[in-house]
């Protein structure tokens, strides 16, 4: 047997293997499920390979109603379906029962997959059939009329989920579609929002999103939606033309007409349009759950043709715009996106809308974006402190507000602008409303932020405000209402006064029973008052704090945090003569050498000890406890160049009462100075001595070497200054010059400072400012800020 006719007899022997049954899931009909196995015929004419195919056919039932006779029509079925074996007569009669008696599909759920609304022009007097899809397609080769209708029909179709599987069988008809689409898209906007419509109802799921990528509807739903938008600028043009027209020649009633024709003109463009965006943009959104696709859209613009569309008025396709520019957020390229095109001032007109939806989903959008700096400058220019403290006691949106405002909070430029609102208000009453249930960790978050402005801590401490505070802080033992506290207590004026009839509560905190975390706070709270009128000592004795504040001091004692706050605490006493000479004596000053040593590399700690170290020689008491009995001065002296500029500046002000007091330490520190601050020079001078040759500049006019066998501290001659050479006496030192120079001298206030004297050269720094941190900023220092340059951030 030759080759072709091996191929004609490849099928020659074959058995039909019959199946199941099944419903068809789309119309009354009946589904065998069978297998057809072939042999094939080798060239001598034997079976050589077996093939097997699963196959099915769907048998329908087009006389199926409700008065049909089930045992009749099951009969005919098996008589005339040769794949249905006889013995299958029950389960026939028992599927035709079911065709028969299952409901109905609601028309009107069928055109709502995912929520999109149905749009005009999508009803029919006709009933789409599965049976027609053929005609339906035949219509799309026709005019423009006939190709909507078509598109109609295949729509209402496609609204049925149960019918996608059936049209993505149809390549005839999607591919026909999609060819229309391409080359026709511009001669009508109702059939091509209805054919968009047809593949959005495919990218509802995820399984036909390769079918919608496969026909590229989503790159031409990017470029329909981009003329669209160019479109909808040239109607703006037109329409304030004929608007400008009508206020210049009010009584002109031809100018009138044109105008009120051009207005409704564009009032039905726009309509039509704004359904064609909708469910472009609903399409792209599905598609945009890969984020392949996404950043391919997103390097096509698609988040300035999103913002630009928040200018519309529809709601529906409001929302729609903020939720796909939400899912965007989340990637920092679009964040930059949203931010270059000034998204927040737009999203900022939608917070006045009464659309429930839009509402909640713009705020969490702007949620998203208050994660950066830069779009938090630009909320605050379009006024959303204001705008959401207005909304905080909304049941449904203030959580979403409380969490904006929380994140704008966080900077200091900000903070003060909350004075001016109805927000501290609200939240205080929101606060006390929590009685001793749980607080939500937002709202507690957002009050620690706002006690750290001093305008803020006043408005906050009106009327009842701090002993409503203290009173559930102390009670409930509450760490972040201590928190809050402390903040309050930490500005000067009149605030930090209202905290003495507390002063007690809070010392009787101290104890070895209580959270470690409460004790920082409340012990916190006591370091901010730094309040010339409170008597320490009192407060030291009658709460015998002298013991725990030393026992607290060893390293390792306790958490670094604690320590921290008993060296500042010390500090603040120290403040007093009496209490400065009280923890002279009881040992603490050795144990703060200790300290120094055991945390050198902390600079917190090192700014903080040698704070306490500056406050104990201000008191004469104590004075000579440091100078005489303990290594401090040596430890200033090598502090004195440290890298922290604020630790520089709390030694230098220790150092120089100290060489006021005691002759030795001056030299001490003066020849110190001197060498850091010529040390280059020295070095130089010294290298060029220990060559061979000399250089004409190490030696005077006279030619005597200025490197000679004697001191060179004893030459005050060589002591340059701005205006030459120093009075030859040495009564002036090298260092005056060094902070003239650098603008110390007469520098008002105390810390952070350098060189505070008065005209008598005494120091002038006050005992009771001490350095907040090792950065040199206090929390109620003023920013300033350009609103002009944060917009361009």
């Amino acid at each position: 047997m030759d080759k072709l006719q091996a191929e004609d007899a490849r099928y020659l022997k074959r058995k039909v293997k019959r199946g199941s049954l099944d419903v068809h899931p789309t119309e009354k009909a009946l589904v065998v499920q069978y297998e057809v196995e072939a042999t094939i015929l080798g060239e001598m004419g034997d079976p050589m390979v077996g093939e097997r195919k699963e196959c099915q056919k769907i048998i329908r039932l087009k006389s199926l109603n409700a008065n049909t006779d089930i045992t009749t029509l099951a009969r005919r079925v098996v008589e005339e379906c040769r794949l249905i074996h006889p013995s299958k007569l029950p389960e026939v009669e028992q599927l035709l029962f079911y065709l028969q008696n299952r409901k109905k599909p609601d028309k009107q759920e069928k055109h709502l997959p995912r929520d999109l609304t149905p749009f005009e022009g999508m009803e029919l007097d006709e009933e789409a059939n599965i049976n027609c899809i053929d005609d339906y397609v035949e219509l799309l080769y026709e005019d423009i009329p006939e190709k909507v209708r078509g598109a109609t029909l295949i729509l209402h179709l496609a609204c049925n989920p149960d019918n996608l599987e059936e049209l993505l069988q149809n390549e005839t008809a999607l591919g026909a579609l999609a060819r229309v689409l391409r080359e026709d898209w511009k001669q009508s906007v109702d059939m091509a929002t209805t054919i968009i419509y047809v593949f959005f109802c495919f990218s509802s799921f995820s399984q036909f999103h390769g079918l919608v990528t496969h026909y590229k509807i989503g790159a031409l739903c990017m470029n329909i939606t981009e003329h669209e938008l160019k479109r909808y600028d040239l109607w703006q043009d037109e329409l304030q033309k004929k608007q400008k027209a009508y206020e210049e020649d009010p009584d002109n009633q031809n100018v009138k007409k044109e105008h009120e024709k051009a207005l409704k003109k564009y009032q039905g463009l726009l309509s039509k349009q704004e359904q064609l965006l909708r469910v472009a943009l609903y399409l792209l959104l599905n598609l945009a759950e890969d984020t392949r696709t996404e950043l391919k859209m997103r390097n096509k613009n698609i988040v300035h043709m999103l913002v630009k569309t928040l200018d519309r008025e529809d709601e529906e396709l409001l929302v729609l715009v903020v939720s796909f520019l939400k899912k965007l957020s989340i990637f920092l390229e679009n964040k930059n996106d949203m931010a270059e095109t000034h998204a927040v001032e737009k999203l900022a007109r939608l917070l006045a809308c009464e659309h429930e939806n839009l509402l909640n989903t713009t705020l969490r959008l702007l949620l998203n974006l208050s994660f950066d700096t830069g779009l938090r400058s630009q909320m605050v220019q379009a006024g959303l402190i204001h705008k959401l403290s207005l909304m905080l006691a909304d049941e449904k949106q203030g959580q979403l507000c409380m969490c904006i405002l929380y994140h704008i909070s966080v900077d200091d430029r900000f903070k003060s602008m909350f004075a001016y609102t109805d927000c501290i208000p609200q939240l205080m009453k929101m606060l006390f409303e929590c009685g001793e249930s749980h607080m939500e960790p937002e709202l507690i978050s957002f009050c620690i932020n706002l006690a750290a402005n001093k305008r803020n801590a006043q408005v906050i401490c009106e009327g009842n405000g701090l002993k409503m505070l203290m009173k559930r802080g102390l009670k409930l033992k509450d760490v972040l209402i201590m928190k809050m506290i402390r903040n309050l207590s930490q500005h000067d004026g009149p605030t930090k006064n209202l905290f003495i009839d507390y002063v007690g509560d809070l010392a009787a905190q101290m104890g070895a029973e209580e959270r470690e975390e409460y004790v920082i706070e409340c012990l916190g709270t006591l370091a901010n008052l730094t309040i010339p009128d409170l008597d320490w000592e009192l407060v030291l004795k009658e709460y015998n704090l002298v013991p725990y504040l030393k026992d607290h001091l060893k390293p390792g004692s306790a958490e670094d945090d604690l320590i921290l706050e008993v060296v500042i605490m010390i500090g603040t006493v120290s403040m007093d003569d009496s209490c400065a000479a009280t923890m002279a004596k009881s040992g603490i000053i050795p144990a703060l050498i200790e300290l120094l040593n055991a945390q050198q590399e902390d600079d917190e700690f090192v700014c903080q000890i040698v704070y306490v170290l500056y406050q104990m020689v201000v008191h004469q008491a104590t004075r000579d406890v440091i100078i005489k009995d303990t290594q401090a001065p040596a430890y200033l002296i090598d502090l004195m160049h440290d890298k922290n500029a604020e630790i520089r500046k709390v030694c230098n002000n220790t150092l120089d009462i100290i060489a006021e007091y005691d002759n030795e330490c001056e030299r001490k520190i003066q020849s110190e100075k001197f060498r850091w601050h010529n040390s280059q020079w020295l070095e130089m001078v010294e290298n060029r001595a220990m060559g061979d040759d000399g250089e004409p500049f190490m030696f005077g006019d006279d030619g005597e070497a200025f490197m000679h066998n004697g001191d060179i501290l004893e030459r005050p001659d060589l002591f340059y200054t701005a205006d030459g050479i120093i009075p030859a006496d040495g009564t002036i030192s090298p260092e005056f010059f060094t902070d003239y120079q650098n603008g110390d001298i007469g520098q008002a206030g105390g810390f952070p400072g350098s060189m505070n004297t008065d005209m008598f050269g005494q120091s002038t720094v006050t005992p009771g400012q001490r350095p907040a941190t090792t950065y040199g900023t206090r929390p109620d220092e003023q920013f300033f800020y350009s609103y002009a340059g944060a917009a361009s951030r």
